[in-house]
């Protein structure tokens, strides 16, 4: 019986690893990372747009049928997409390739599938500063692209919030100082 119960509990474990992941991050989405030179405005709209809704006819723009609200566990997790933005060295100045991945940017939030949604920019830094300096900088970071979308390209300064949060939220903790620590991440709201 021992040996059996061992077993039962063995074949449990992956089970049980992944729930633990789902508990430890919920509403969490998938984050899609884009290099500056990779994003599309198709791509970062199918990452930030919102989803269909349940038996909806995309066609008919309508649902085939009633079907009553499921109780549901938890909220879906925001739409999240980060955008590798490079800044010139220590500043939240926008460098030239930066800009011209936010046109792209700004091209997707004016889209039919976005333009009605909010989003929250958040600021992200590598922990090569101390905290309080990234921070701040991850702040300014957020601020000047929120600023550039609003100046350069009109987008409604209502559907945009500047979020810094420096070096806490590491898409890469094995290698701290890669690239996609230091990011701007739009999570639809």
């Amino acid at each position: 019986m021992r040996a059996a119960e061992r077993r039962r509990r063995a074949a449990a474990l992956p089970l049980l690893v992944a729930l633990a992941a789902l508990v430890a991050a919920p509403g969490r989405a998938q984050e899609r990372v884009f290099g500056e030179q990779g994003l599309t405005e198709k791509a970062l709209v199918e990452a930030l747009g919102a989803p269909a809704p349940r038996g909806a006819d995309p066609a008919l723009g309508a649902t085939r049928g009633f079907r009553p609200a499921q109780p549901s566990a938890a909220p879906p997790a925001a739409a999240r997409a980060s955008i590798l933005v490079t800044f010139v060295v220590g500043s939240a100045e926008l460098t030239t390739s930066a800009r011209a991945a936010l046109d792209i940017v700004a091209r997707a939030l004016q889209s039919e599938r976005l333009a009605p949604r909010s989003f929250t920019i958040e600021g992200h830094a590598d922990p090569r500063g101390d905290d309080a300096a990234n921070l701040a900088l991850s702040q300014a970071r957020a601020r000047s692209v929120v600023d550039y979308l609003v100046a350069r390209h009109g987008v409604a300064a209502a559907r945009l919030e500047a979020v810094g949060f420096g070096s806490t939220r590491l898409l890469n903790p094995r290698d701290l100082t890669a690239p996609e620590n230091r990011r701007v991440t739009l999570v639809a709201r």
